[in-house]
């Protein structure tokens, strides 16, 4: 089992910054990638960015160079650095957490609300 929690979301105008956090805990060891993922009001929620063990990212088109993921060496802390923020950013962040042994398992977060708007 792993526990995960969100926080630093908020209101920001348009063009700003946030950095959100994720903190997990339990088996974290276990863990074999984490990201972040986002759902807008009547829409499917989508991955924003991940980062494997080996330090692998990878971002929706969407955020490519504005984004930017990061992790601690233990898994306990994952980042998410928003910067040149959009309307369309708008949506709840989760924070996700897989294990791969002979499935794959994936824990959430319960989710951090980004608004962005003037």
């Amino acid at each position: 089992q792993v526990q995960l929690v969100e926080s630093g979301g908020g209101l920001v105008q348009p063009g700003g910054s946030l950095r959100l956090s994720c903190e997990a805990s339990g088996s974290i060891s276990r863990i074999g990638s984490m990201g972040w993922y986002r759902q807008a009001p009547g829409k499917q929620r989508e991955l924003v960015a991940s980062i494997t063990g080996g330090g692998v990212t990878n971002y929706v088109d969407s955020v490519k160079g504005r984004f930017t993921i990061s992790r601690d060496n233990a898994w306990k802390m994952v980042y998410l650095q928003m910067n040149s923020l959009k309307p369309e950013d708008t949506a709840v962040y989760y924070c996700n957490a897989r294990i791969i042994s002979r499935t794959t398992t994936d824990y959430w977060g319960q989710g951090t609300q980004v608004t962005v708007s003037s």
